[in-house]
């Protein structure tokens, strides 16, 4: 068995003909470019794009593949340039009857599938080009259709208070899934506002494998969670078997934000822009009393949690709070050129350089706080309301964190 790195949501903002796929995001973000941007700059071994099913995206991946750039995987999946491996994902909207909205991501092993799914999608949608488009179709509906094709379903950042399966549907699985459906859906991603500790309140969830992915608009935001997993060899069979824990296949640990950073990790007050801070569920602003709020993850969560305290099952791998490095006080683009210079990925800066060889690249305070951050230990302000939340800069560090800056 073999550890990788893998980050299983990434958008496309643009085709390579420059039309557009996903509104929010980068014009940057084509599918070469992320194959590259993981290879190159930020050593994921695995990335799941899920705007695929976009007809100008499935002629950039013909090319890909033409080229010999890319190369089909016989048990599912894509190779780049030998380096990386691309699972063929498409994020869709659906509806349940009560109107509620959330978020599914349907993965497909094969370029085929993707291209069925792709027409089956252009039945269902106004514009097929476009990622995330309301398909008018329930949850289980859609899961119904990617299972026939051969694909599996995901529920996209299950927590937060827009398009998502507990934030905006459901409190409770069933409730949108039948119990046959709710035995193939291999695994749960958490989102940014949420983490392991928080998710695990929900003892439905305890069957599930959670997933820390990006979601990521820009290439910088590639890698901000991610996931390792633990495979025989990269391809989507192993992938699944990973997700479904079978075979000796694992995740073996959760890397993501911690939960304050999240743009919706707390009660947020659309009047006057406070962000809530007392003991959750808060149901309205504090400072003003207005009830027009946007309901945090954390919040959410509480509400409707089955334990007061977090209950996590035997399988549950660990989950370590990390700032990206674009989050690090200090850390701007010059410096994050000397770090890719020096020491190639941000997973090789993340995982493997030492604070003393940090420091000689950039000097001792910023390496101070690239360490303090992969730890978990610089002090956050939380976000919410669409705002994420912020590394408060450190002033001074205790004898304790000293200790730390050296392992």
């Amino acid at each position: 068995m073999k550890k990788y790195f893998m980050d299983f949501h990434v958008h496309i903002g643009r085709s390579n003909s420059g039309a557009p796929v996903k509104i929010t995001a980068s014009r940057d973000l084509t599918f070469a470019n992320i194959a590259r941007e993981c290879k190159h700059r930020k050593g994921i071994d695995i990335v799941g794009i899920v705007d695929c099913a976009s007809p100008e995206v499935i002629d950039d991946i013909s090319q890909l593949i033409n080229s010999g750039e890319m190369k089909p995987l016989k048990e599912g999946g894509l190779i780049y340039q030998d380096k990386v491996t691309i699972i063929l994902g498409s994020e869709i909207e659906t509806k349940e009857e009560g109107g509620g909205h959330s978020h599914q991501i349907a993965y497909f092993p094969y370029f085929d599938d993707i291209k069925e799914f792709s027409k089956a999608l252009s039945l269902l949608v106004t514009n097929v080009s476009l990622s995330s488009q309301n398909c008018k179709i329930s949850a289980q509906e859609a899961f119904q259709i990617i299972n026939q094709i051969g694909g599996i379903l995901i529920p996209a950042h299950a927590f937060t208070p827009h398009k998502s399966v507990y934030g905006n549907c459901v409190r409770r699985l069933p409730e949108i899934f039948s119990r046959a459906t709710l035995k193939k859906i291999p695994a749960m991603e958490l989102g940014l506002s949420a983490d392991t500790e928080i998710a695990d309140h929900l003892k439905e969830l305890s069957e599930y494998t959670f997933l820390t992915n990006s979601d990521a608009h820009s290439l910088p935001k590639i890698g901000r969670e991610y996931n390792i997993i633990e495979l025989e060899k990269v391809n989507f069979r192993e992938i699944l078997l990973a997700l479904q824990r079978k075979e000796g296949r694992r995740i073996t640990a959760n890397y993501g934000l911690d939960p304050k950073l999240g743009r919706y990790h707390r009660t947020f007050c659309e009047t006057c822009n406070y962000t809530a801070t007392s003991n959750p569920p808060v149901y309205k602003c504090e400072k003003c009393g207005s009830d027009k709020i946007v309901k945090g993850v954390f919040d959410r969560i509480v509400e409707i949690g089955d334990y007061q305290q977090s209950i996590s099952p035997s399988h549950r791998p660990p989950y370590y709070h990390q700032v990206p490095l674009e989050f690090v006080p200090g850390v701007g683009k010059k410096t994050l050129n000397k770090l890719f210079g020096y020491f190639g990925t941000e997973m090789n800066i993340l995982h493997k350089a030492s604070y003393q060889e940090i420091s000689q690249v950039v000097g001792f305070e910023i390496a101070q706080n690239i360490i303090l951050a992969r730890k978990g230990l610089l002090k956050l302000s939380p976000g919410g309301g669409g705002k994420y939340g912020k590394v408060k800069k450190k002033e001074k560090i205790s004898g304790e964190e000293n200790l730390q800056l050296n392992f």
